[in-house]
C-alpha cells in the first residue's frame, strides 16, 4: 500500500521513500509513500524526478493501480532493486499550477452552486486552463460576466481553503457533499477526502489545492458553449494577480 503524502500536505516538494514493486512491462516503480499525485478528477498525474542509487529517473507520470502508485520512467535506466530507497521531487512549477487550476475550478463549482443551484455534469483541467460543465438550460454573455467578476471577487476575499479525511458515515452527512450529477465515489472508500472553501464551498475531492484562494491569480472566463440541452461548459484560464 503507497501512503499518500499529497492527501494532507499538497506543498510537499520532495520526500523519501522505499521501492515496493517494479512493473518491468510498463516500466513502473511502486514506492511505500508518495508525494505525487497519481491523476484522477480531472486533475492530471505529476512529473518530476526519483532518484534512486545514484541514478535519476525522469517520471512522466504516476498512477494508482490497486493499493499502490505506480512511477512510470520515461528513459531506459535500468530499474531499481526492491527495497531500495527512492528520493522523489515534483515538478513543482507545474503541480502548483495545477493547484491554483483546480481550486479555480472549485471557486467556480462553489459560486455556481450557490448562486444558481446548478449541478457538475463535467470537468477537466491542465495546468492554469481548466472547464466544468454545468447543469444549465441557457447560458448568455450576461450571465457568464457575472460568474466571472463573482468568482474573482472570492479569490479576493482569501478564503481559507481546508482538507480534511473523514469517515464515509460522517462525510455524508455534510449537505450537498457530491457537487456532481452522478456520485463517483466508490462505494468500498471507507474514508473520504474532503475539500473546504471556508464559506463557500465544501465537497468530496482527491486533488491537490491551494491553502488561501488569493493564490490562485485572476480567473478569466475564456469561452462557454453548449453541449446539450441542459448542459453548458464553461473555460477558465487562470492568469496572475
Amino acid at each position: 500500500m503507497t501512503e499518500l503524502l499529497y492527501q494532507l500536505d499538497s506543498y510537499l516538494k520532495s520526500f523519501q521513500a522505499h521501492v515496493t514493486a517494479v512493473d518491468a512491462e510498463n516500466r513502473g516503480i511502486a514506492l511505500d509513500r508518495t508525494a505525487f499525485y497519481p491523476g484522477g478528477g480531472g486533475q492530471p498525474a505529476d512529473r518530476g524526478v526519483l532518484k534512486i542509487d545514484g541514478i535519476a529517473y525522469p517520471i512522466q507520470r504516476a498512477k494508482k493501480v490497486g493499493e499502490l502508485v505506480f512511477h512510470y520512467v520515461a528513459d531506459e535506466s535500468p530499474l531499481p532493486r526492491i527495497g531500495s530507497t527512492a528520493v522523489g521531487e515534483i515538478d513543482w512549477t507545474r503541480r502548483y499550477q495545477l493547484m491554483r487550476t483546480h481550486t479555480a475550478l472549485h471557486i467556480l463549482c462553489g459560486v455556481v452552486f450557490r448562486d444558481y443551484g446548478a449541478l457538475v455534469t463535467g470537468g477537466d483541467m491542465d495546468p492554469l486552463d481548466g472547464r466544468m460543465d454545468f447543469e444549465f438550460e441557457t447560458m448568455q454573455r450576461e450571465l457568464v460576466d457575472q460568474i466571472q467578476a463573482a468568482v474573482n471577487r472570492e479569490v479576493v476575499a482569501a478564503r481559507p481553503v481546508r482538507v480534511a479525511i473523514l469517515p464515509r458515515e460522517e462525510a455524508f452527512k455534510i449537505p450537498d457533499l457530491i457537487r456532481t450529477k452522478i456520485n463517483l465515489l466508490p462505494e468500498g472508500i471507507q474514508q473520504v477526502r474532503v475539500v473546504e472553501i471556508v464559506g463557500l464551498d465544501l465537497q468530496a475531492d482527491g486533488g491537490t489545492h491551494v491553502q488561501n484562494t488569493s493564490e490562485v491569480g485572476r480567473i478569466r472566463v475564456v469561452d462557454y458553449k453548449s453541449k446539450g440541452k441542459i448542459n453548458k461548459r464553461i473555460y477558465i484560464a487562470v492568469e496572475d494577480a
